[in-house]
């Protein structure tokens, strides 16, 4: 048992494990006195974790654990601690020390402690009891063929491996395992070579032939086996013993190769002949007599992972000499505007200038970001060679890439239909990744048993699914998508059983859709069966006890799950304890961590669909999480959710690194993931906070009618701030660094001085001594020389409980986190810190109960009181617009953000078709914007880490709502001008007219050039246009004014959740939903400027065809400009008329009873006059 610290305080809190059956059925045996769980340990060869300390205990039977209290004054005298009863049964049989032990052989996979973590469901929360509820598996799957390091490594053989008399390694110095039978036939046949080095065998004898198999021993396995992880005091301790450094001149390897070193523990010679350069060379004749030289060693560390393109000169130096041009244009515009202002109508020259003034104040705040664009391409091959192939540090050549853990969030099965988000799992666990380096996390917000059940039949569907897409390269991996492709699904297959498997898979397809689909009826159906049981059951209990039949009988409408049980979660009657606001905490796992080796399959046969004995059929661990959710507590929405998921994530996997995604957004690209991480781990990648990926979306109408691709955004505007500090996080599609979400700092900033930050100042935040730290900061404590250790770092592990909470495995898990993300010690300087190559090569721990346990704790609903989550940890709250919030802070600490484009779409989701729906969305946005603009987040308030440009983008993204009320006023002045006879200039002067058309062209000089850079289309660029001012008169209004509500009187904002597409059926119509027209109060605005402006025009051309004195060139100008707000509000409506032209009566009314309060109120502060002395206007 390993000794650890008492706990101050703590409470019993008894995690029940039920092998079934009702809830009043579960049996508990007793229970064992408390023993707390460690969070760092002190043994210095164990891997630094606080999960090196779990411990089983002796008898399988009990595991228990506790968490400390930092402060006595945020514990209500409660001793929280957790024990864990698991039955013993003959499929959950007792762990044993052995069985949570870092094996690193295919083995693991056959633990019975992983069975029952899979096979159980986790719930707990507020003053309720914490129980594992074991869910009886009715499935029997067949054993895996396991192909342990311990066995032959040739294909279709099985028998021990044997070793040499000189190596315990193997017969051969590379270390391939082969029995004694293929032995002999290597040695007989095959000339005597290795299979595994194509080497000859070394001293080959007849003596070996004879060894004993007794003679293999249990350990001589970890000799091959990665180290593990240093301890943080193994850290301090050993800092002065570090790699070999070699006395060799390091021009042309790598600082922490040593040959010497080398050529001693492999027995090599320099020279022909040896495994640096064979004798059958490296290639075909392509060097001098057929050989070649020997590789360069430092190659590959040189190589870089990722490459910066600029944009070429000759289209980027004209653009930025055309934004000069424009604003001088501009300049020259306004300020002949205000010197020549029309005496005859005061009031609209004013109104027409103060917004031409802001209008362009907007235009230079959303120009400037953009003159620094940028491309950046990634070579996968490298990554493969640095981190996946064999090398000193990693004989084996295990993945040496860190840990992804992956977040999915849905709140609602109704509006986010399960079929999407299991197609959108299934993509996920599909991905080209090391599999025992992914896990996956489903957040449910609604704690729906729908998407519960959901994701269990997709765990299921996983099975075939995964190993079809590896075993014949699929893409896209989201079954949906793959089966529903118009070309031709031949193309670069040349498998003989393709067609064959293609054609069981769809079937099987087919059958889990329906499966899915038929869900919610089944649900209901079972929990009718179930409640009408309880009724009975109750009144013959009544009956029993002589009472009266007649009374009703109180029995609850519960949601009863397969097994019989009752649903932790939300019920269909929103009891008490069971609503969308008040239920308990849920954790399953639905796939448990896989094994470290590959397993694969069988033949194809009567149970399998598929052959899949060269293919690894693992799969990743998939996790339900439904966070606890209590009357009385903010949840804070998706922000909360995902926190929640943050810390669920750290007690069970613990990824330095986190992809967020949509349950619409699934992964388009295989390997979407790796490109994300070669940004991560290459040369200055320890700066790096996020990388962000463009969002692509399907499902919309050829058109684009509501600009739905947002293209200028994603292409232009994104590229060009990747040119800077970095594009924004904007809620999908981006994969994290664990530590910055934390809130810490990053190892190296930059501060900005002066005007315009020209003047820069480099800190280094993660040495001993920090000169300057920010309000806003955390410093995150660095491994040092033991004797050098700062008191700041110490402070700032005392203040951890504080900032993250009372978990001490949370809290242990930080500097786990933090090494595992850092870059190898051959791409860091000199006195950088760095983690040798092969350290992340080690098997993933077995999870336990007690760890499961844990992760219960943190997704209470008291969990974040009195702690910083949400203020500087984690997604920020405060903004329904939490994503572009918590980029900022990332920014504003220092760090940089990278923009992956790559060549194939690494995501696809879904957007809104629908007008009505598209401009709910734009409201929820514009008014984070306006929370943004109103709070500490706006960026007049940065830091000097945060670069002027930068700092202009975020400034923008708080300020562009405002420009609606503007744009509204705008117009409207056509219209305006049309009634009353007035223009906003004096006279149509030459002057007015080339600075009109000087801005014009620049303008669309720029455009032009933006998409050659770009590539997008001006096709694309027109619809933004068009949307910018659709959007500028409807939902930005609404967002401004709700947002000063909010601001002035505390009038909280409530959104409902945007609605996803299903997949359509055969035969309907795809794009159905962009001709449906919901009635909303946003539409009043851009109907009557509409109207108003249509009958100005007729007005106006009416008064001028009648008036004895014509003034033309009024006219003109007037419906110059009525048709350019018109040609913009096109789209818009079109889109009310719907398929068929039929418009809600209330929008006819409402808009008529506008236009016309409108033409009465202009006929009472301006009447007509019978003289028209006024109309004097002539041509120049």
């Amino acid at each position: 048992m390993v000794k650890s610290a008492s706990s101050p305080s703590s409470s019993p809190v008894t995690i029940t494990v039920s092998s079934g059956g009702k809830v009043g059925g579960i049996r508990s045996m007793g229970l064992t006195s408390p023993v707390p769980r460690a969070s760092v340990s002190n043994n210095p060869n164990s891997p630094l974790s606080s999960r090196a300390n779990r411990r089983a205990s002796s008898g399988g039977k009990y595991s228990s654990m506790s968490k400390d209290e930092t402060t006595t004054e945020e514990v209500n005298s409660e001793y929280v601690s957790y024990t864990v009863h698991m039955p013993p049964t003959p499929d959950h049989q007792p762990m044993s020390a052995s069985q949570t032990s870092l094996a690193g052989d295919g083995r693991s996979a056959e633990k019975p402690e992983r069975s029952f973590i899979s096979g159980t469901i986790f719930t707990g929360g507020y003053n309720s009891v914490t129980r594992g509820h074991v869910i009886e598996c009715s499935m029997d799957q067949a054993e895996p063929v396991v192909k342990s390091g311990l066995i032959c490594g040739m294909k279709g053989c099985d028998e021990k491996a044997i070793h040499g008399k000189k190596s315990k390694r193997g017969l051969c110095e590379c270390g391939f395992k082969i029995c004694r039978d293929c032995y002999l036939d290597c040695v007989g046949s095959g000339g005597g070579r290795c299979p595994g080095c194509k080497e000859p065998y070394k001293g080959a004898s007849d003596d070996e032939d004879e060894e004993d198999d007794e003679d293999d021993e249990p350990g001589s396995e970890a000799e091959d086996q990665a180290l593990p992880l240093p301890s943080m005091a193994e850290f301090k301790l050993d800092k002065r013993l570090s790699l070999v450094k070699s006395f060799k001149a390091q021009q042309n390897h790598p600082p922490d190769f040593d040959h010497a070193r080398w050529l001693f523990e492999t027995k090599g010679t320099y020279g022909y002949g040896n495994a640096v350069w064979p004798k059958d060379g490296y290639g075909f004749g392509s060097g001098a007599n057929g050989f070649e030289n020997p590789p360069d060693f430092g190659e590959r560390s040189r190589r870089p992972l990722t490459r910066k393109v600029g944009i070429s000169a000759a289209i980027l130096s004209p653009y930025r000499l055309l934004i000069l041009l424009r604003l001088v244009a501009l300049g020259f515009f306004l300020t002949w505007r205000i010197r020549h202002p029309n005496r005859d109508a005061m009031w609209l020259w004013g109104m027409s200038t103060v917004c031409e003034l802001w209008f362009a104040l907007s235009w230079i705040l959303d120009q400037l970001p953009k003159l620094c664009p940028v491309n950046r391409v990634t070579d996968l091959s490298v990554l493969k060679e640095r981190f996946e192939s064999p090398n000193l540090q990693n004989p084996k050549g295990r993945s040496d890439l860190p840990g992804i853990d992956i977040f999915v969030s849905t709140a609602d099965p109704e509006k986010e239909p399960p079929l999407v988000t299991a197609n959108t799992i299934l993509s996920i666990l599909a991905v080209d990744y090391p599999v025992e380096k992914l896990a996956c996390y489903l957040s449910d917000d609604g704690g729906a048993l729908l998407t519960f059940e959901a994701l269990a039949e997709t765990a299921s569907f996983a099975r075939i699914w995964v190993p079809f897409c590896r075993k014949h390269g699929i893409q896209p991996r989201n079954p949906e998508a793959y089966f529903g492709q118009k070309r031709d699904f031949l193309k670069n297959k040349v498998r003989l059983d393709f067609v064959r498997e293609r054609r069981r898979v769809k079937r099987e397809y087919d059958e889990f859709k329906v499966r899915i689909n038929s869900l919610p009826e089944s649900i209901r159906r079972r929990s009718d069966a179930y409640n009408a049981h309880e009724e009975l059951r109750v009144k013959k209990k009544q009956m029993e006890m002589g009472g009266n039949l007649s009374e009703p009988v109180n029995v609850p409408k519960a949601t009863w799950m397969s097994d019989g049980s009752h649903w932790a979660g939300t019920w269909a009657s929103a009891e008490a304890e069971h609503s969308r606001g008040d239920h308990a905490g849920v954790i399953q796992a639905m796939l448990a961590p896989p094994s470290a080796e590959p397993v694969y399959g069988t033949e194809a046969d009567g149970e399998n669909l598929i052959d899949t004995t060269e293919v690894d059929i693992r799969l990743p661990m998939l996790v339900y999480v439904s966070r606890e959710k209590r009357p009385g507590y903010d949840h804070n929405k998706k922000a909360g959710a995902m926190n929640a998921l943050v810390r669920t994530s750290a007690i069970m996997s613990n990824g330095p690194f986190i992809l967020n995604l949509d349950c619409d957004h699934y992964i388009y690209n295989s390997f979407a993931l790796r490109e994300g991480m070669c940004f991560m781990l290459d040369r200055g990648g320890d700066r790096i906070c996020y990388v962000q990926f463009p969002q692509r979306f399907e499902g919309i109408d050829p058109n684009d009618r509501y600009a739905n691709h947002n293209t200028v955004f994603f292409d232009v505007s994104m590229r060009a701030l990747d040119g800077l500090q970095g594009p924004m996080y904007v809620g999908t599609g981006c994969i994290f660094r664990r530590t910055a979400l934390y809130g810490f700092s990053p190892p190296r900033a930059t501060e900005h001085h002066g005007w315009f930050g020209r003047r820069k100042i480099k800190l280094f935040l993660r040495k001993a001594k920090v000169a300057k730290k920010e309000e806003d900061e955390i410093a995150l404590p660095i491994n040092e020389d033991y004797n050098d250790v700062d008191d700041d770092a110490d402070i700032e592990s005392l203040l951890l409980p504080k900032r993250f909470g009372n978990s001490n495995s949370l809290a242990a898990s930080i500097p786990v986190a933090e090494y595992q993300g850092r870059l190898l010690q051959d791409l860091q300087g000199k006195g950088k810190q760095g983690r040798p190559a092969g350290s992340l090569a080690v098997p993933r721990e077995p999870l336990d109960a007690a760890t499961v346990a844990e992760a219960i704790s943190v997704i209470s609903c008291f969990y974040e009181d009195k702690t910083e989550w949400g203020k500087r940890v984690g997604w920020i709250y405060g903004s329904v617009t939490e994503d572009v919030v918590t980029g900022y802070r990332m920014h504003n600490r220092g760090w940089r953000s990278v923009y992956c484009v790559t060549k194939r779409d690494a995501f696809r989701g879904t957007a809104p078709i629908n007008l009505t729906d598209r401009l709910h969305q734009v409201l929820r946005w514009a008014t984070g914007s306006v929370e943004i603009f109103f709070s500490r987040n706006n960026a007049l308030f940065a830091s000097r880490r945060m670069k002027f440009l930068q700092r202009v983008a975020y400034f923008n993204v708080g300020m562009y709502p405002f420009t609606s009320l503007f744009l509204i006023v705008y117009c409207f002045l056509p219209a305006v001008s049309l009634f009353s006879g007035q223009f906003i200039v004096q006279s149509l002067s030459v002057t007015f007219l080339a600075f009109l058309l000087a801005i014009t062209l620049t303008l669309c000089m720029l455009a032009i050039l933006e998409i050659k850079w770009s590539g997008i289309t001006l096709h694309d660029w027109w619809r933004n246009e068009q949307f910018w001012l659709i959007g500028g008169t409807s939902a930005h209004p609404a967002a401004v004014l709700q947002g000063l509500l909010k601001v002035i009187a505390g009038v909280d904002i409530s959104f409902t959740l945007t609605s996803k597409a299903n997949t359509p059926e055969d035969g309907d119509d795809e794009f159905a939903d962009l001709y449906e027209v919901k009635w909303s109060f946003l539409m009043i605005p851009p109907i009557t400027i509409i109207m108003v402006n249509m009958i100005a025009i007729a007005v106006g051309a009416a008064r001028t065809m009648y008036s004895p004195f014509p003034e033309w060139s009024k006219l003109i100008g007037g419906v110059f400009f009525s048709f350019w707000v018109l040609c913009h509000l096109y789209p818009f409506a079109k889109g009310l008329m719907g398929r068929r032209g039929r418009v809600p009566t209330i929008v006819f009314v409402w808009s008529g009873l506008i236009s016309i309060i409108i033409s009465l109120l202009w006929v009472y502060i301006s009447p007509p006059t019978a003289t028209q002395d006024y109309m004097k206007f002539q041509f120049p």
